[in-house]
């Protein structure tokens, strides 16, 4: 029987060629070995996803909580892209990497809190056709499908399989909240039972607003499996980099050079991790003014700067989020230096700041304060450094459009729906993790600076862990001062 509850199949009957016979349909069912039904231990996660589902069941008393995983998107025709789970999913149930497309977690309110459930298509059985002849599902396409007792004792979580998430749609009422942008179809039906049930004709998603809120700001404060996988994450992206900079006589022999540094570093993300945290920038000579560069089709040429901002998400969603600026030629020119230079002071200002007490937005301030005055002093601005820093001037900003710091973990912009008190403004703690990336920019046409200066883009970001009395840089170990870039690249 179809399960109503999930999107229709791809037609892609037109080119099927299994065949169709009884017999065919008898043979291939019979003759299987037995498998082991040997229960998982719980992950080392679990633990920490139930007592953050407890968090967020104590700030929704009484309201039924829908948190899908979201499905596969087509990337052609019939045809995926990686699947990634979305993130307030991965953050309570702790299943990351592992997911299963369309799954959806439910926490049903009880008289003390919430009962969680996880809901997901489990595998399907010899006894019917899907195990080799449904493309989606079945294990001759895509691997063996975990049960649903292999899933509940791996997570430590209630599981049911997807035909009787239907029964919960269908008790849907005016007070049940739902993660909006994780499922468009999921959530379209939630809306509608909404408005069947409320007093008015309009829909009130504040609730739902809140949630996303609620499940963000959660997450600026690392527990700690979060913090040990943060460390993992930023190892990881070294060996990264490292890579990179041994491939460096292959990328400069290429006329897409770019693209082999994107492909050398993606190349160790699947190999330590899921993926890349994020689309890896390498943005050689010009193309390291461009803030985000992603298309890295250009050649990386002996002489010029190239920027690597990249990242390795690990199996659990966590990410590291590194920029390093590089000389090609194993030695940077005066300029570069210079420009180089002024950027790593920047950072090691801003870092200097950081611990328990002070505002986040401080960061930026410490690092801008320097950006101000090194090209105040290289004669860059109209006006003082510290006029160019007041409100209504701002004219350093020309050459560092960016901010200096945002939220990193499970997403690489974590926290993104966190209130801006509790952001911007918000005050540190320990187990905050974020980014310190000052950088300066000076387009190639750019006539406001002198000719030497132009086609050079420089950013260092490094990766903090505010801890009690003050922070640790986690990725301190990729060399960050000129001197030491110099000395790693002739290594």
């Amino acid at each position: 029987m179809a399960d109503s509850s999930q999107p229709a199949p791809r037609a892609t009957s037109n080119r099927s060629t299994t065949p169709v016979s009884e017999t065919f349909a008898q043979y291939i069912s019979s003759q299987w070995a037995e498998r082991s039904d040997a229960l998982p231990s719980p992950r080392e996660q679990a633990p920490y996803a139930a007592a953050r589902r407890a968090r967020i069941s104590a700030l929704h008393p009484g309201k039924r909580l829908i948190l899908p995983a979201g499905g596969a998107k087509v990337r052609s025709n019939d045809t995926d892209y990686a699947y990634r789970a979305h993130s307030a999913f991965a953050y309570l149930t702790g299943w990351a990497s592992d997911s299963v497309a369309g799954a959806v977690l439910v926490l049903e309110p009880v008289r003390d809190g919430h009962e969680a459930t996880l809901y997901f298509r489990e595998a399907a059985g010899r006894d019917t056709d899907e195990f080799y002849a449904n493309p989606e599902i079945g294990e001759f396409w895509t691997g063996p499908r975990p049960s649903l007792a292999h899933v509940a004792a791996d997570l430590g979580l209630a599981t049911r399989g997807i035909a009787e998430l239907a029964d919960v749609l269908d008790s849907v009422d005016a007070s049940t909240l739902v993660v909006r942008d994780a499922d468009r179809d999921i959530t379209d039906q939630i809306d509608g039972r909404r408005l069947l049930a409320a007093d008015t004709e309009a829909l009130d998603t504040d609730g739902d607003a809140e949630l996303a809120r609620d499940l963000s700001e959660m997450r600026l404060v690392k527990d700690e499996f979060e913090v040990a996988q943060m460390r993992a994450a930023v190892a990881a992206t070294k060996q990264g980099f490292d890579d990179v900079i041994a491939e460096l006589p292959q990328v400069v022999a290429h006329s897409r050079g770019e693209r082999l540094v994107e492909g050398t570093f993606n190349r160790r993300a699947r190999a330590e991790g899921n993926t890349v945290g994020y689309d890896t920038i390498a943005a050689s000579g010009p193309h390291a003014c461009i803030l985000h560069w992603t298309r890295n089709d250009g050649a990386v040429t002996p002489g010029d700067l190239i920027l690597i901002d990249a990242g390795i998400e690990l199996d659990s969603y966590y990410t590291a989020d590194i920029t390093r600026t590089l000389p090609v030629s194993g030695t940077f020119t005066d300029v570069q230096r210079r420009v180089y230079e002024a950027v790593r002071e920047a950072a090691d200002a801003a870092f200097a700041i950081v611990r328990p007490g002070i505002r986040f937005k401080e960061i930026h301030a410490a690092a801008m304060a320097v950006i101000a005055a090194k090209t105040a002093e290289w004669g860059l601005l109209p006006v003082s450094a510290e006029e160019s820093l007041s409100p209504e001037h701002q004219y350093h900003r020309r050459y560092m459009v960016h901010g200096t710091s945002h939220h990193l973990g499970i997403d690489v912009h974590d926290c993104a729906a966190a209130r801006r008190e509790l952001y911007l403004e918000g005050v540190l703690e320990p187990g905050m993790v974020f980014t310190i990336e000052p950088g300066l920019y000076f387009q190639p046409d750019d006539l406001s600076v002198p000719e030497e200066y132009r086609g050079i883009g420089v950013r260092i970001e490094d990766n903090i862990l505010v801890t009690e009395s003050g922070a640790e840089n986690l990725s301190v170990s990729i060399p960050r001062t000129a001197d030491e870039v110099e000395a790693w690249l002739a290594s």
